[in-house]
């Protein structure tokens, strides 16, 4: 009777454990580990296309990557407005300017996700990333006075790009067998950007010409500069902090 009684207690000591590790293999089983998603939001607002593929590792764990790329047009209006904020609103040159100015970009974001609610790819998460990210600009007219009295312009463009290195919250469901809705909350991400701009000028640059550009160039203080202008040439090499937000709702398949 003892060695029964000695046995029962073994059996019902091991049996949760045997019976959370069958619900576990099931619970896996039912939860595609594969998801390739779009957001929406993006294309909405920014013109940018962005797609995302999510691998799940464990239950708390996934890694997913982005690619990000907007084909060249204008400025989008999301972020037009915020730079015209920042300048003078009765400038009209620096509105047509805004106005005429085409871009371009791309942009790879590799990050980890760590699922605190039901695990397998659902439920509220934290997101480490890291993104590298290049900017095409072209279009914008640098006017500047010549030394004769009138007015006279550089085309600029260029490229430039960022390292950066950031945590984003969100949350993730699944909308039935295949559909899955992932809610990027709040992302912020910090780093450094370097880049270099080019012009050409058809005509002659005086001394005092290429001066006037130098100083029309420095009046720009969101990076760090070093110009050289010649007679036909301008060349500007920048560097300096960057940062960046993460927000959005992407629509995908899980499989």
């Amino acid at each position: 009777m003892k060695k029964l009684a000695t046995f029962l207690l073994i059996l019902l000591w091991f049996l949760p454990t045997g019976l959370s590790a069958q619900d576990e293999e099931v619970e896996v089983e039912h939860n595609p580990k594969n998801f390739i998603k779009t957001n929406i939001t993006s294309i909405i607002l920014t013109n940018n296309y962005s797609f995302q593929y999510e691998r799940v590792l464990t239950k708390r764990l996934s890694l997913g990557v982005s690619y990000r790329f907007m084909p060249e047009s204008g400025v989008p209006k999301l972020f037009k407005g915020a730079i015209k904020s920042q300048v003078d609103e009765d400038d009209d040159y620096e509105t047509q300017v805004l106005d005429k100015l085409n871009m371009s970009n791309t942009a790879i974001t590799p990050e980890l996700r760590f699922y605190l609610g039901k695990g397998y790819g659902r439920g509220f998460y934290i997101a480490p990333y890291y993104r590298y990210a290049k900017f095409d600009i072209s279009g914008y007219n640098l006017q500047f006075d010549k030394e004769d009295g009138s007015q006279g312009e550089v085309k600029i463009s260029g490229d430039f790009t960022s390292h950066s290195g950031g945590i984003m919250f969100g949350a993730q469901w699944a909308l039935g067998k295949y559909v899955v809705l992932d809610w990027w909350i709040l992302g912020a991400h910090f780093g450094s950007a370097t880049g270099s701009l080019h012009g050409r000028s058809d005509e002659n640059l005086s001394i005092i010409d290429q001066q006037n550009i130098k100083d029309e160039i420095e009046d720009f203080e969101f990076f760090d500069k070093v110009t050289v202008v010649d007679e036909h040439n301008v060349k500007v090499d920048v560097s300096g902090p960057w940062a960046g937000i993460r927000m959005g709702i992407s629509l995908g398949i899980r499989f």
